[in-house]
């Protein structure tokens, strides 16, 4: 089990690396995507480290809200909007698109970085 929480977070850290990517190409869309992408899979590792599964749930406020009956610390994600990721999951993809700024793209990036210092920092793990 370990071993698939070390996975899923390399998977996040994957997704991170792409939005961080695409943000230095100006393709601020798919930063906004890959961003949600990873703080969904850093809270599912969180999840899989403690219950030994996670849900197969897209919905950040739904995910932080089961990480929050677990440590009330995840509540913290909810102050500082982290919750707001979850526009990104669909509507970047499908009709009708998001509007998306250099501004939306600079947020987005820095809650996924903040999600994934959270939650490695809840499970004792170095960034890399």
């Amino acid at each position: 089990m370990i071993k698939d929480v070390f996975a899923l977070i390399e998977i996040a850290n994957e997704d991170l690396d792409e939005a961080t990517d695409s943000f230095k190409k100006g393709r601020y869309r798919i930063t906004c995507f890959f961003s949600q992408q990873a703080a969904e899979k850093y809270l599912k590792a969180f999840l899989l480290s403690r219950k030994r599964e996670y849900p197969f749930e897209h919905s950040i406020a739904y995910l932080i809200r089961e990480c929050e009956k677990i440590d009330r610390d995840f509540s913290l994600l909810f102050e500082i909007g982290v919750h707001k990721l979850g526009k990104y999951y669909t509507r970047t993809r499908y009709l009708p698109l998001l509007k998306i700024t250099k501004e939306d793209a600079v947020e987005a990036l820095g809650m996924a970085e903040r999600v994934r210092d959270f939650v490695l920092g809840k499970l004792k793990v170095s960034k890399r």
